[in-house]
């Protein structure tokens, strides 16, 4: 059993190399205190908002070839008093950090404005916001002009209409998302790599695993190594797919330390190859 989520897997990678990170996360029944207990265990500092309802518990099944099939309930419904409390939580946490990331789906009673709200509260501060979310929430929060979005495939076509079946395509989407309000897309293409398009530099990376173990938070890996070290430029994207690569190499939701990471094995393109035809699918190498 391993503490998870979006926003914990990336807290969990910043820690693993030494850079102070608080994961903000709302918490209730005995799984809620399951995983306050985790996250102590794994030197994670948290900010806990207690909830009524119990924290959802999730099963990943992970083939010997690294294939996973995730199992995921549905979170607890949060009350408009808890809902409240998770805000001013997260802007009180975030008001001197130098990143927020803002990710995750959205639970049950939490309107898709949520992120946007937090946003926008944070704008007149100096911290820089990172936003990996999925459908209306994802729409809606672009309009507030996040720093750097992180979709995968499925997410970006949606978000922007377009149909990707090329990497060609995907360099569209990613641009059509920075029209709609992103200054960086960085797009997961599962096991094609990753796209980095800043609206200066727009370049393809990806990074072979030879016995990949489990993909499930490798896209953390890959937006949380991007953020630390320095949060722009696809210098940074690079090591970020160096830290993707180094999660897949392990089992379950571990985050790769920095012995782990091996930033030569990262192949950068910035000629992009457009005819280049996605793979459809998880499969064994993605993230």
């Amino acid at each position: 059993m391993d503490s998870g989520g979006k926003g914990v897997n990336i807290a969990g990678a910043l820690a693993a190399h030494g850079h102070p990170v608080t994961a903000v996360l709302p918490c209730g029944g005995p799984e809620g205190s399951q995983l306050r207990a985790m996250l102590t265990a794994d030197g994670i500092s948290a900010a806990i908002v207690p909830i009524s309802g119990a924290t959802r518990a999730n099963i990943s099944i992970v083939e010997p070839d690294g294939i996973v099939t995730k199992l995921n309930e549905v979170g607890p419904e949060l009350s408009s008093s808890e809902i409240s409390a998770l805000i001013d939580v997260t802007i009180d946490t975030a008001k001197d950090a130098e990143w927020l990331v803002a990710c995750g789906s959205l639970p049950p009673g939490v309107a898709e404005d949520f992120y946007e709200l937090i946003f926008v509260r944070l704008a007149a501060g100096n911290t820089r916001v990172a936003l990996d979310t999925s459908g209306p929430a994802l729409l809606k929060t672009l309009s507030a002009n996040p720093d750097v979005v992180k979709p995968n495939v499925d997410e970006l076509s949606e978000a922007t209409g377009v149909q990707i079946v090329t990497l060609g395509d995907a360099v569209r989407a990613s641009h059509a998302m920075r029209d709609l309000g992103a200054a960086t897309v960085i797009a997961s293409l599962g096991p094609d790599g990753a796209l980095y398009s800043d609206g200066v530099h727009t370049v393809h990376a990806e990074a072979p695993v030879e016995h990949p173990r489990s993909s499930v938070g490798a896209g953390d890996a890959l937006l949380a190594g991007f953020l630390c070290n320095g949060g722009s430029g696809f210098g940074a994207f690079a090591i970020g797919v160096a830290w993707a690569a180094a999660a897949l190499a392990l089992p379950g939701t571990r985050m790769p330390g920095p012995s782990q990471v091996d930033a030569s094995r990262v192949q950068v393109h910035e000629h992009i190859e457009s005819d280049r035809v996605l793979s459809k699918g998880e499969t064994r190498s993605s993230y």
